[in-house]
């Protein structure tokens, strides 16, 4: 009859022919209500919703019912109390004096041993030829940039060992298949004129290639927007009087690194844990990460004395941190000729602060390296075979602390792509350098007055780094080789690009004291001064753009 009506008789034929434009308008009002009005506001309609999710309880890392007892308490050891000034408390890391390469580690007392001059001043190499070609492939279709600017070569830092015919890696300078090709670039042009992100088929790329590029659009962050930052590496607030070092940004030459987006790396990591596992420098790199996303989205603390935690409710994605200096067991106690309160480094034994939580864990960042300049006795199989800074006469040396560095690292991560119940994406990040000139930390090394990226002629290739670098992608190498989880190792190598950063360090801008020495005294020594950790917004918020791309090609099916 064209019109329905019920049984009792109530003609209902013009709501029913009314109904789908009701509809129509309640949808319209929603997406308007979600896409606009709601993000202008702050309040993403998901993570209303999914907070109720997140209030009816969440699956605690671990089964502890010591942690999940105190699972919401921040910790003096570990967590960095914002205050209202942006300003942290940060109990980890103590700045006394110039002793900058050491943290606090969870209940142990730090050890201020004097280092000598000839244990940490690496060895200084000249570096080799410059190019002057000044085109570079800019993606994969083939297409120029052009560019005036003489391209920088660093050239080969010596023999490099175990040239490896793996190819699954992000790199940042070179070193594929074991050997190092680097051609990093600084050139003038504002990034604006960008490339267009990559399409969903991506070939594999080669991040080693590439220019340093001034970055019109600034940084990510700025250090006042970010509460979680150490105000070690607040540089802006502790008054340096320089920041285009904040506006650099690292373009290779055949494909595009893509500026990190939070909202897509949040989607990319929905559901998903991240977690940052290494010393002083992995806090730095998971900081960084940290500001990049507190930007669209304040997480939620969830930490507990054993880890920082971070929860976004947006996205149900937990960014973490777990404090591992050296990768392996650790012990205090006196053992054979090694005395008591010696740390004492089981390199065959994996460190098990971390491997306790590793299935719960979708991506882990890894990296060690500095702490072997510490001082430290090594075991293999039980028995002393080695110190740094410690031996005592009478007993044979059998290894030294890059190698003792070589075999923490293989033990680490053999112990991760063995594990039956991981089967995630772990990122070995390479060594990353430090700048200090004409000394060690100690002994009035100073990376004062850097206000740019080097260019090739100013780079000073680093033995020491080099060795430290050969061996960790030795350990990789030989890690990747007997995976049996299923899960991915890759190597995200930065070192030698990021030895033309020296601007990017803190320098003598440690703490916001105002009478602290920035200047070199009468007699010319340096001030006090950090040449290890970086700035925040800075060069390091580059390795978590390489981060980021990693896991999206994996994630989408796409080569490394």
């Amino acid at each position: 009859m064209g019109m329905f009506s019920v049984k009792a008789g109530v003609n209902i034929g013009p709501i029913a022919c009314s109904l789908p434009i009701l509809l129509l308008i309640v949808a319209t009002t929603g997406v308007f209500l979600g896409f606009v009005v709601t993000p202008w506001f702050g309040l993403p309609l998901r993570s209303t919703i999914q907070s109720y999710i997140w209030d009816a309880g969440f699956e605690d890392l671990g089964k502890d019912a010591s942690l999940t007892s105190n699972f919401d308490n921040l910790t003096s050891n570990y967590i960095a109390v914002a205050n209202s000034t942006g300003k942290v408390d940060n109990k980890e890391e103590q700045y006394e004096g110039v002793s900058i390469l050491s943290a606090a580690e969870p209940n142990q007392k730090e050890q201020n041993d004097s280092m000598k001059q000839e244990d940490l001043v690496r060895p200084f190499l000249h570096g080799d030829t410059v190019s002057t070609s000044s085109n570079f492939s800019s993606k994969p279709s083939g297409e120029h940039f052009e560019s005036d600017v003489t391209q920088f070569t660093a050239g080969s830092p010596g023999d490099r060992l175990d040239k490896s015919e793996n190819t699954d890696e992000i790199s940042a300078n070179g070193h594929q298949s074991g050997q190092m090709a680097l051609s990093p670039s600084i050139i003038t042009e504002s990034s604006s004129a960008r490339i267009v992100p990559p399409a969903t088929t991506l070939e594999k790329c080669d991040f080693s290639q590439g220019k340093w590029v001034h970055d019109s659009l600034g940084p990510l962050y700025k250090n006042d927007s970010c509460p979680i930052l150490s105000q070690p590496q607040n540089c802006q607030g502790n008054g340096r009087p320089d920041k285009d070092y904040e506006n650099w940004r690292w373009q290779p030459m055949s494909c595009d690194l893509p500026r990190l987006d939070a909202h897509k790396f949040l989607e990319l990591m929905h559901g998903k844990t991240l977690a940052f596992v290494g010393d002083s420098v992995s806090r730095n790199q998971m900081e960084s990460m940290m500001c990049i996303l507190w930007q669209v989205e304040t997480p939620q603390n969830k930490g507990n004395k054993r880890m920082q935690r971070w929860f976004f409710r947006s996205h149900s994605v937990t960014i973490i941190r777990i404090w591992s200096s050296w990768l392996v067991h650790t012990s205090h106690e006196a053992f054979q000729f090694a005395p008591e309160g010696l740390p004492k480094l089981h390199l065959d034994k994996i460190d098990e602060t971390f491997m306790d939580y590793l299935p719960q864990f979708d991506v882990v960042v890894i990296s060690s390296g500095h702490w072997f300049a510490k001082k430290a006795a090594f075991l293999l199989n039980d028995s002393v075979v080695g110190g740094q800074l410690w031996w005592e006469k009478g007993h044979k040396r059998q290894i030294d602390n890059v190698e003792a560095f070589s075999i923490a690292t293989e033990t680490a991560l053999k112990g991760i792509v063995h594990h039956p119940n991981y089967k995630g994406i772990t990122i070995l990040r390479s060594y990353s350098p430090d700048h200090y000139e004409g000394g060690a930390w100690n002994t009035g090394g100073s990376c004062t007055g850097k206000v740019r990226p080097f260019t090739d002629k100013e780079v000073v290739a680093n033995g020491f780094t080099d060795l430290m670098w050969s061996r960790q992608k030795h350990a990789r190498d030989k890690a990747k080789k007997s995976v049996k989880n299923g899960s991915k190792l890759i190597f995200m190598d930065i070192t030698s690009v990021f030895q033309y950063r020296a601007d990017g360090h803190p320098g003598p801008y440690r703490s916001p004291d105002p009478n602290k020495k920035t200047q070199r005294g009468p007699n010319g020594q340096p001030p006090p001064q950090d040449c290890l950790h970086w700035c925040m917004p800075g060069p390091v918020d580059t390795w978590n753009e390489l981060v980021f791309e990693i896991v999206r090609r994996i994630l989408n099916g796409n080569d490394v």
